[in-house]
């Protein structure tokens, strides 16, 4: 089932509340992988990966992996990083996510639940992500809240992850290869190509996961979810 199609999942578990409804996504196993329980990888502070699904958390901006931010005193610190540990730590227990939209990228963009609640308004009440009223305002009351309190971005001055991004100062997000899954899955203007180790391109391509990119096991794998093999 491609990009486009209508998929409809309730979860029998009880993890995730809400259907999964009348939203274009990849396939029916990246259904099936919102709905686990198990603990996902982290990407950055606002992406996980479940599976092969990229999900981007909906609502949210965390600080860029490269990003410092300033304390009280004014000394730098890496809260990009730090940002990325404390998602980590909410979602160690396992998460459901439900869907909400799908981004530009052909990522998943979704609320996630852990064993604490709502992993996205988590994020924000620990200043570790903003809110991101550009496209939902569910976390400005939240961000409101770190604000006042100091808590994380706002014990001291910090930089809104869009505007250092606009500002050309936003990771590459280049990824190394899972172990055993050295297949580039990549996006260009000529779509979606997987590139196998040892072809033409395969070298000089990189997989940034922040644009939907991946590492496919197999070429079979990759097929399945929409690539299609590069020439040479």
């Amino acid at each position: 089932m491609r990009l486009g199609n209508l998929l409809h999942v309730a979860a029998l578990s009880g993890t995730l509340a809400a259907v999964v409804a009348c939203l274009p996504v990849q396939d029916a196993r990246a259904a099936e992988q919102l709905a686990s329980a198990r603990a996902p990888r982290v990407i950055d502070g606002d992406t996980l990966a479940l599976g092969e699904t990229r999900v981007r958390l909906h609502g949210i901006d965390a600080p860029e992996l490269s990003q410092s931010c300033r304390d009280a005193e004014g000394a730098r610190w890496d809260c990009g990083q730090w940002s990325k540990l404390v998602l980590a730590k909410l979602v160690s227990g396992g998460v459901s996510c439900e869907a909400r939209d799908v981004d530009r990228y052909g990522r998943i963009v979704a609320v996630c639940t852990g064993a604490a609640g709502d992993v996205n308004a988590a994020m924000v009440a620990a200043g570790a992500a903003y809110a991101y009223a550009r496209y939902a305002t569910d976390y400005v009351p939240a961000e409101r809240a770190a604000r006042a309190a100091g808590r994380g971005v706002w014990r001291g001055t910090g930089e809104r992850p869009a505007d250092y991004r606009a500002a050309g100062r936003g990771d590459s997000g280049a990824e190394a290869a899972p172990e055993g899954c050295a297949i580039k899955g990549n996006i260009s203007t000529s779509g979606r190509i997987y590139h196998m180790p040892g072809s033409r391109w395969y070298a000089q391509t990189r997989i940034d996961p922040r644009r939907g990119e991946r590492w496919f096991c197999s070429a079979r794998a990759a097929e399945a979810a929409g690539w299609r093999r590069a020439d040479g």
